[in-house]
Formats: C-alpha cells, structure tokens, sequence
C-alpha cells in the first residue's frame, strides 16, 4: 500500500482531473457550494459511466450517517474500506469542516448536518444524471447495482413497483440484485418483465431447470466502444436472506463462470469490460485479483464510499456509497481494446444545492401521496442522534432492541445487523417514515422465544464469523448482529467458536448460564411461517409511549483483537 504522503503527492497531481481538488479549500465550510461546482469534472476519453447503488428505495432526501467503526481482519487490515473518521480524513487530505467530511465519515455528523443539510433524493439524482448525459451525449452509461427495489414503506407497498418506475424514467441501462429477491421469485420476475433495462444477475441458477435464471451481459455501445456489462447478485442471498422465497434458485460466487463470461465477452468484440455487482467491497477485491481481464468493477452491498478508485491489478474498483448519497462518474479511455486511462469523481448528492428534476419530483409525489399523511404522522421526539451503521451497534439499532424488550417482555433481544436506513438527527420528530426507513422487510415478524444460553453462544459466533472470517469469500452477511439486555466481549482476531465471552444478562449482572434458557426477542428471522407482530408496530408501540428518545451508544460490548 503506498504511504500517505506518496497518496498525497499523486492527489494533487490529478485533483483537476478528478474534481476532488475543489473540495478541499474552504469553499465547501462556507457553505458556497453548487450544483456547477459538484458537476466540475475534466472529461476524458469515449465512455462515460455512472454508477448508482443501494439506495434502499429512498426517494426523498435524507440523512445517513456513515460507520465510525468499520474493522478489518486478515489481509484487509488497515486498508480501505476500513478506514473510517480521522484517519480517513487525514488519509485523503479532507478538511474536518468539509462537506466531502460530511458526507464520507462520521466526523461531528450532527454539527455538520445541520450546516450542509440533507443528501439524497431521486430528483437531485436524476438532475446530476442529465447534466452529464448532456454534456457526453452518445457517451454515458447508468448502471444500478441494487439493493434498490427494497427498504422504504411504498417500495414495501408497491412491492417493488414505485423503484421500477422511477428507474425507468431515469433511462437505467442495467441493474443487479439482493434485498430485491426477498419480494419473492414470482414478483421479482413480474417486475423485471416491467424493466425497460436488463436485470443482469449471472450467477443465479434454477435448479429445477438447470439453467440461468436472469440474463449475465450485456453489451453496449457507447462512444465507439464496445462496452460488456457482467451482472453479479448478492452471492450469499439464500443465508443472510429467507431461501423459502426463491426456493429453487442457487446463487454464489461462481468465480470460474465469472472469468468464463469475461473471456466470452472478450472474444465477442468488448473493449471495456464491467462488472456491475453486490458482491461487497473485500469480495470483488479478491475477485479482482484472481478473475483476469476485468476493467472496472462497480461494487456494492456494504455501501462504502471511497473517492478514488482502488486498483487491484489491472482492475479498477469503484465503491459508491448508499442511501443515494453519491453519484460515481467514471470517464474511461479506450485503445486498442485496452482501458488506458480514466478520470473519476464520487459526487455527494447534497440535496440543498441541487434543483430538483421537475419530472422525477412529479413522479415521487404521485408515488407518496396516498401515504403522506400516515408516513409524516410523528410518534415522539429524538433528543439524540438515532442512526445506523458500524460494526457493533446503532442507537435506533438499540432503539429497537429496547422496544422489543419491553413489548415482548423479553430477557433478551435480537435485531439483525443491517446496514441500510436513514439518520433521525436530534431535535427532530420520530415520524412512521423513520420507523419504516428501518424496519421494511417483507419477513418483519418479532417473535418471541426460549433460547439456552448455549444456543445463544452459537448464534453470536455464526454472525461474527460471516462478518470476521479473514477469506473475504466466506464473509455472508451484514453487520455483528445487535443485542439487547446483553454484555459480552469479542475477540475479532481468533476463529469462530472463540470470538465471544464474557457473556452477561445485564438486569442482574449475571453471566449466561450455558445451561440456562432466556427469553429472548427478535425480528427478520429466515425461518418461513415465523409468528409476531410487525416490528414496527413493537417499535411505534415503544416510542410512542415513550414520547422522547434519548439514547447514547452502547457500551455493553467490548471488542478485542482489532
């Protein structure tokens, strides 16, 4: 890995090219920032490619707080993605009081929030989209790579439909796939026939039928250049995710078929050739390093954000963030049927500085209408950042944990470590919209259950594992799962079985008793016909009562080894 002031030296040398140069001065703190200024880009060569990814469904404009804590383990150990706060800021040369700070980290989010305001939204989206299809006409390619269909109330009630017409609008060329396939395969079939793109997921096979299910690549042309496109769904979707929902459909890596289809796009005339996935950032790293001939991998699914490409060989990888935050544009030089060159900027989609596209804000406003009233309906008061994301905990992560508790009457509560759903800052109202924005599944029962402590063990070293196993290939899920009425300590640096201890019921000071079995509480379970209420009633049902929400991060558990 090169040093910082190796890094340094070559930012400077491209900052123009790259527009991250304009980002650094004082322009952004004194808030005089605009959509030119966000545009500000040097073009180069013959394509251009715009990169979207898990934006969860999310229309509007919102707040997203990104992880103060985001470890790595193995090879992957100080290296990015895992570089959060300071050290991100020093790493890139970020001013602390900058908006790219804002946007790409942690640091003093509630203060800075406050000053640049919401990000996001599909109209500010799509008026960045225009702007740069206008200004390389005949040269640009939108590529979505999913979680998109999921993880707001009208896309919960739609069913996916509300996404699909917005995409559609935005003239999306292809998309991929996770949360997607949890509104079932017959839906997630009725919806791709609605796609006026293709929904390329390669490596999902019927195993009824022994064939492909989705279409793998694409081929477009754009700039004179031929462009393949290789479609890659989440790989682990039948685990982290409810497999009696598409109970005939394998999925996987498949990284032989991945480099098969690479040499078939080749031979077949492609120039450039892209991988549009949601495998996840350490996945498509080692991917890269072991597939031969990919140019460009447009990554997704553990939504970092990262302002330069990382380049793993001869492949680019290009992380855009989540939640709509960011906009990747990627201009690519093509010779010979070779990448020779690029230039590239993520685009923090700061929703203040941005005039909405007058169609997209139209369509959106058609979408919500029937649900306006019940989603901007308020159930109690934040007087503390609630957010999720990082490794370990969320505050409305704990939020829910504690609600589930109390209206279960449990010992003990489990909320699955996910990693999408918009920020409520403090001061501001704890609305139906807030609660949906973390909870809208299509599985959302919270049951109640007796586990031994033993079994309780097990399910804590299983999560652990799929997010610290060192073969990032082994790694099948989303954050450490979240605990409520629970202490323990974690050791990420030793294998599974040996990662949890120290484990203690905190209304008595106890420790687990291996023998003994608790009450305990939780949602998302993958088990089909599990029975309960909607999480987010428990939840509304909570805050409710509650009125304020005041809540600091959890301390309960103590990580070592990192």
């Amino acid at each position: 890995m090169i040093s910082r002031r190796e890094f340094l030296t070559v930012l400077t040398a491209t900052a123009a090219a790259t527009g991250l140069g304009d980002r650094l001065g004082s322009a952004a703190a004194a808030q005089t920032i605009s959509q030119v200024d966000l545009l500000k880009f040097e073009p180069k060569g013959q394509v251009t490619l715009l990169h979207t990814t898990d934006c969860h469904a999310q229309l509007k404009p919102l707040y997203f707080r990104e992880p103060s804590v985001n470890l790595g383990v193995g090879d992957v150990i100080g290296k990015l993605p895992h570089i959060t706060g300071k050290a991100f800021l020093d790493l890139f040369g970020i001013a602390p009081e900058s908006y790219d700070a804002y946007t790409l980290t942690s640091h003093d989010f509630v203060a800075l929030a406050k000053n640049y305001g919401r990000v996001g939204g599909m109209d500010r989206m799509t008026t960045l989209i225009k702007a740069i299809r206008a200004e390389r006409p005949d040269k640009t390619i939108l590529l979505d790579g999913g979680d998109t269909l999921q993880g707001s109330y009208t896309a919960l009630e739609s069913k996916g439909g509300d996404m699909v017409e917005v995409f559609n609008t935005l003239e999306c060329e292809a998309m991929t796939g996770h949360w997607e396939f949890t509104l079932g395969h017959e839906r997630m079939r009725e919806l791709v026939e609605q796609m006026n793109f293709p929904f390329l997921a390669g490596n999902i096979i019927d195993n009824e039928w022994e064939e492909e299910v989705f279409e793998h690549t694409r081929f477009i042309e754009r700039g004179g250049v031929n462009v393949a496109v290789i479609g890659q769904a989440f790989p682990y979707t039948p685990i982290a995710n409810p497999r009696w929902m598409f109970p005939t459909w394998s999925f996987g890596i498949r990284e032989k078929v991945i480099q098969k289809r690479v040499a078939a796009a080749r031979k077949a005339g492609a120039e450039l050739v892209v991988v549009l996935s949601h495998n996840g950032f350490d996945i498509d790293r080692k991917l890269a390093s072991r597939v031969e001939g990919i140019d460009i991998i447009l990554t997704g699914h553990t939504h970092d954000a990262i302002p330069e490409p990382v380049k793993v060989g001869k492949t680019l990888l290009i992380a855009t963030g989540s939640h709509g935050k960011f906009l990747s544009r990627i201009d690519v030089e093509v010779a010979d049927k070779k990448m020779i060159g690029y230039s590239y900027s993520l685009i923090p989609v700061l929703s203040d500085a941005i005039t909405p596209d007058a169609e997209i804000t139209a369509l959106v406003e058609r979408i919500r209408a029937p649900h306006e009233e019940h989603l901007n309906t308020v159930l109690a008061q934040a007087e503390s950042l609630l957010y999720r994301r990082g490794n370990f905990n969320g505050t409305f992560d704990d939020l829910i944990c504690q609600a589930m508790l109390e209206e279960r009457d449990t010992d003990l509560s489990l909320s699955p470590g996910l990693r999408w759903g918009a920020s409520v800052l403090p001061g501001e109202p704890i609305t139906w919209e807030a609660v949906y924005n973390m909870t809208a599944i299509t599985y959302p029962s919270c049951y109640r259950i007796e586990m031994k402590g033993e079994m309780l063990k097990t399910v804590l070293e299983d999560v652990a594992d799929n997010l610290f196993n060192v073969d990032p290939y082994y790694q099948q899920g989303g954050d450490m799962v979240r605990v409520g009425g629970l202490g323990y300590t974690i050791d990420i640096s030793k294998a599974i079985g040996h990662r949890i201890s120290d484990m203690t019921l905190l209304k008595t000071g106890d420790p687990i008793d291996p023998n003994r079995s608790y009450t305990v509480s939780g949602w998302a379970s993958v088990n089909e016909g599990t029975e309960g209420p909607p999480i987010w009633d428990v939840v509304a049902n909570y805050v409710k009562r509650k009125k304020v929400i005041n809540l600091q991060p959890n301390q309960s558990i103590k990580v070592v080894g990192a």
